[in-house]
């Protein structure tokens, strides 16, 4: 469909998406900072399309690189030029002159793109909303309002990293909002003051009965445009709290109705992941009145244990807790709760806003096609800042544009029917070779070794550091595609019967 070649991140590894980048500084033809950005979080098409028609790169003595915090580390103008070179030639069109298929609606009420704050630390004082709105999120759920005295650990973030030094995932022992319920609503009339046409989330815990509805009403009366029940929070110190009344489907309905009545704004409920089935919890809440589901919050977790001190991280003053696990790490439990939600009949009636992972454009179209009406972020936005909401929404516009989507809401559900719970129903008749791409191989042999050891022993390495596929002995399992450093394995176009 000419949708143009991508270039992934691995291209600018070494780059640390700077703050004020000294190699965007060093430029006045183009944007450097911003490309990079763009190529960073998936979105090299969308930075593609915004190159001026003529390349600036060329016989340039390349400052940028040379201003780089790590000059030599990374390739920006190599980068700029593959841009030029491989991926603006595909492109099926220029991007789109504005962003209004991004609209979307939060139960009825629009929204100018799907994508909002969830309820955290990012979404917790009226600086930190208001800077995330003049960048162009189109709304945050405040992080949880309630009545209990908070006073949070230190330290209470610990990490998990993958191969090439990124976070993949996050825990946090952190819990809710440690501002006054008034202090709280004192900031949701700030920003419905000064940001009508932006969405407020209000992510509510009650410690009563009576509170649930008390604070889902007063929310309203300051200027939220629904309300959100934490039924999910893992890190509450009391028990019936938090991710404890999630997992019990009466307290689940008992609490969604008390809220509903509290008000008249839409109210969903936030389910823990905590659970072998949403479904129970969901449907509690449907009977108590929700208008929809928030899905996931963290999942409990342990991510380390100090092998001198013995104490899982963070520790703090020697002690620690289970946590709240998050990144992109967990974005496949994720999905999994939403499409189980959204494929649920009975419950096709609840609008479902999505999160649990996502960092791009395209994490956020998963989540989009298997049914949620809006996506929230959290990890991403503590990790790189409320700037990535460039990439998201430039992103996903090129996408629907280059898709022929006339507004976003056209994709929702849309990869549902191919879900299935189980894997009977899949077709085992055939096979689908892998074909290696000899001009990509480097000749690093990672794929005979896992073939050899946790495949099928299909593949074969010769002197000339060359794979050999045996196609009696290769199932098409494709673990060799997936290992494979340089993605120099593809599935091949035909499959072989088998019967």
């Amino acid at each position: 469909m000419g949708y143009g070649t991508n270039i992934d991140r691995r291209s600018i590894l070494n780059c640390s998406l700077c703050k004020d980048a000294p190699c965007g500084k060093a430029c006045s033809k183009l944007p450097i900072d911003r490309i990079l950005r763009g190529v960073w979080f998936d979105n090299s098409r969308g930075v593609s399309a915004e190159l001026p028609d003529q390349n600036p790169c060329v016989n340039c003595s390349a400052p940028c690189e040379e201003t780089c915090i790590r000059a030599g580390e990374v390739k920006i103008q190599r980068t700029i030029l593959k841009l030029y070179d491989e991926v603006r030639p595909g492109l099926a069109l220029p991007m789109p002159a504005d962003s209004a298929r991004l609209q979307a609606d939060f139960c009825g009420i629009p929204l100018e793109n799907p994508f909002l704050l969830s309820s955290s630390v990012v979404a917790s004082n009226y600086d930190m909303c208001a800077r995330a709105f003049e960048a162009g999120w189109a709304g945050a759920s405040f992080k949880t309002i309630c009545s209990f005295d908070i006073h949070e650990a230190s330290p209470r973030f610990s990490a998990v990293y993958g191969s090439s030094g990124e976070m993949v995932g996050f825990k946090n022992i952190e819990q809710l909002s440690d501002h006054s319920v008034e202090e709280n609503m004192e900031i949701f009339r700030r920003l419905k003051k000064a940001y009508p046409n932006k969405f407020i989330l209000a992510s509510i815990m009650g410690s009563t009965e009576e509170e649930w509805g008390e604070l889902a009403g007063l929310c309203q009366e300051n200027g939220a445009d629904a309300i959100e029940l934490n039924f999910s929070c893992p890190n509450m110190m009391e028990e019936g709290f938090g991710s404890d009344i999630g997992q019990i489907p009466e307290l689940v309905e008992k609490y969604t109705r008390v809220a509903k009545k509290g008000c008249s704004i839409p109210v969903l409920a936030k389910l823990t992941p905590n659970v072998a089935s949403m479904i129970p919890a969901a449907e509690a809440a449907k009977r108590g009145g929700a208008d929809g589901i928030a899905a996931i919050n963290t999942i409990k977790s342990i991510t380390g244990v100090n092998l001198h001190t013995f104490v899982s991280a963070p520790s703090v003053r020697g002690k620690s807790a289970v946590g709240g696990y998050s990144g992109n790490a967990v974005k496949p439990i994720a999905l999994k709760f939403i499409a189980e939600i959204a494929q649920k009949p009975e419950l096709s009636d609840l609008y479902i806003s999505g999160m649990g992972g996502i960092e791009t454009w395209k994490d956020a179209m998963e989540f989009i096609l298997l049914g949620s009406g809006s996506v929230q972020v959290t990890t991403a936005v503590m990790q790189y800042g409320y700037r990535i909401i460039d990439d998201l929404i430039s992103g996903m516009n090129y996408y629907l544009a280059s898709m022929g989507f006339d507004n976003v809401k056209e994709a929702i559900g849309l990869g549902l029917d191919d879900v299935s719970n189980t894997t009977d129903g899949l077709e085992r008749d055939t096979i689908l070779f892998p074909k290696f791409q000899y001009d990509k191989c480097i000749g690093c042999g990672r794929c005979a070794i896992s073939c050899s050891d946790g495949g099928h022993s299909a593949i074969s390495f010769g002197e000339d550091r060359k794979p050999v596929l045996n196609g009696k002995k290769c199932v098409g399992c494709h673990l060799c595609v997936l290992v494979c450093p340089e993605k120099a394995i593809m599935p091949a176009r035909k499959r072989i019967h088998t019967t």
